[in-house]
């Protein structure tokens, strides 16, 4: 028997609206901008957390410096840029996220987060010759410089550039929505070999074809004669009569794996499939991807992609799901490899 006066009364819960930001208590909120590299992959971050694009003004003036304004206030709030910094306007991007941060520092953000599903400069990540850069390590010390408090990003050249910051760097990876794609098409089991090309993404490869059930990985053996171009010597590993999976982070001028296809398809593969997060697509690269032996490319939407002078062999897979997943959790201080089940370091 309930006392007088102690009632609990059913409270009604409103349906979740589209509104300008998350609030977190009475204080927090979360707000989103972005570059001008990926847009559309901004808008559909925002759409998954169901929030509007914050409002910045952003121009390149005549002699092409960057101009940059937020247009509402952002004092205390938890600010997330989104910015690509790919293509042929890579460092163009790259400045203007520096001056964002910079102008967001000093609007007063409470935090400031870099979305970078493309991290510029992440092949130079160590010195392979005398005298040369190590130019990942100067891109983190100017986001910190800038103001930066915490770096997102996907599918890293090398987990050594996590080190190279003194701030958090969540990573994260588009492996398990190629798993999915791949089984939904069928192609997963004993009849599929994963392939790495090179020895350094075997343990990758490795996670990727347990993903897929498939059999023993295959490696490639290549060198690089000059820079963008490589030349496959041998394949390792049993590939006739299945169907290759060739899985790397990143495409460029796609050397490797026309190289890589055309040396599989020697070996036996009857088909052979590639894929890769990041499709940096330079000069005439899909051009001769499209002719090549490879039956079908997917990458991710971390780099902008023109659909209208897209190929039909380029498929495009959104990470914006695991982006907003990521945001969400790291706004509410919550684990962000829980995401990934700790399967987010694949390194």
């Amino acid at each position: 028997m309930t006392l007088p006066g102690l009632e609990t009364v059913e409270s009604v819960q409103p349906s979740p609206e589209r509104g300008h930001w998350l609030q977190r208590g009475p204080e927090g909120k979360l707000m989103l901008f972005s570059g001008r590299t990926n847009v559309d992959l901004a808008e559909r971050i925002a759409e998954r957390l169901m929030i509007e694009l914050g409002d910045v003004h952003l121009k390149t003036f005549a002699n092409g410096e960057v101009y940059c304004r937020f247009g509402e206030s952002i004092r205390g709030a938890d600010v997330f840029i989104v910015q690509s910094c790919a293509g042929p306007t890579s460092n163009d991007g790259l400045m203007e996220l520096l001056i964002m941060i910079n102008a967001a520092k000093l609007a007063s953000a409470n935090r400031i987060t870099a979305v970078l599903p493309w991290y510029p400069y992440s092949r130079q990540d160590k010195k392979s010759a005398p005298r040369e850069p190590i130019t990942a390590q100067l891109v983190a010390a100017c986001l910190e410089t800038a103001g930066v408090d915490r770096v997102l990003t996907m599918d890293l050249h090398a987990g050594q550039i996590q080190g190279f910051f003194t701030i958090p760097v969540d990573h994260m990876t588009a492996l398990p929505l190629f798993a999915k794609y791949y089984r939904d098409r069928g192609l997963s089991g004993e009849g599929v070999v994963v392939v790495s090309p090179d020895p350094g993404r075997a343990k990758m490869a490795t996670k990727f074809a347990e993903m897929l059930e498939a059999g023993p990985i295959a490696l490639m053996n290549k060198v690089r004669p000059e820079h963008d171009a490589a030349s496959v010597t041998a394949v390792v590993g049993a590939v006739e009569g299945k169907a290759a999976i060739l899985s790397d982070d990143i495409i460029v001028t796609g050397g490797t794996l026309i190289a890589a296809a055309n040396a599989l398809k020697a070996n036996g593969a009857t088909e052979v499939y590639a894929c890769a997060t990041h499709g940096l697509f330079p000069q005439k690269a899909l051009d001769k991807l499209v002719v090549s032996e490879l039956a079908e490319i997917v990458v991710t939407d971390s780099v902008a992609h023109d659909p209208v002078t897209r190929p039909e062999k380029l498929r495009v897979l959104t990470v914006a799901g695991l982006l907003a997943d990521t945001i969400q959790n790291v706004f509410s201080d919550k684990s962000v490899s829980a995401i990934f089940a700790g399967e987010n370091q694949l390194f």
